[in-house]
């Protein structure tokens, strides 16, 4: 049925002796900065656009101060994100 140890926890438990074996605040805030972390990171791709499509979105960036590379991050970003849908 139960094993030396499930019994030795499950007595713990009963008797409200159990006791936590690691600090869970510190085990979240290394799950959280793990997250964090991998969802920071870049990849670096190549990607075919039309030269009209480069040159508009280029011009635009101009206008507002932004890298073209932001504006193309930011749409992928949002249609990934389900904040943008493409129309079939």
């Amino acid at each position: 049925m139960f094993d030396a140890e499930e019994m030795a926890i499950l007595n713990a438990l009963e008797n409200d002796k159990l006791v936590q074996s690691i600090d869970a605040d510190e085990e979240i805030a290394l799950a959280r900065k793990a997250a964090k972390e991998y969802l920071s990171k870049s990849k670096n791709i190549t990607i075919r656009l039309s030269l009209g499509d480069v040159t508009t979105i280029k011009n635009k960036a101009q206008e507002t101060g932004i890298p073209y590379q932001t504006i193309i991050s930011s749409l992928v970003h949002q249609y990934a994100t389900g904040k943008i849908r493409l129309e079939a």
